[in-house]
């Protein structure tokens, strides 16, 4: 007889906490895919970019592998103005939603 859905995660309950963790880091993965796609869109190499907008080579590489943590947001700003695009930040709070920049 086949198993359950209900009775297999009773043998291997999920830890959503590790769910959660491996969601986010997907999301930026994505994120940074997408970053490196409107670079190349824009025909630009990492280098090319790096000495646009006045950083090294290695920061446009963390960016595009979603490391912004240890970004400055001007940097990100540059990174986006030179594909052609802007920055936008918002404050999230459950359904409310302020643009702050």
């Amino acid at each position: 007889m086949a198993m359950s859905l209900k009775d297999f995660l009773d043998e291997h309950p999920v830890d959503r906490a590790r769910v959660e963790e491996h969601k986010e880091r997907m999301l930026a993965e994505v994120r940074a895919y997408r970053l490196r796609e409107l670079r190349e869109q824009a025909g630009l190499t990492q280098a090319q970019l790096a000495e646009r907008i006045g950083v090294g080579q290695r920061q446009v590489s963390k960016i595009e592998r979603g490391d912004l943590d240890s970004a400055k947001v001007g940097t990100i700003r540059s990174y986006l103005e030179a594909v052609g695009g802007g920055l936008a930040i918002e404050y999230v709070l459950g359904d409310q939603r302020v643009q702050v920049a």
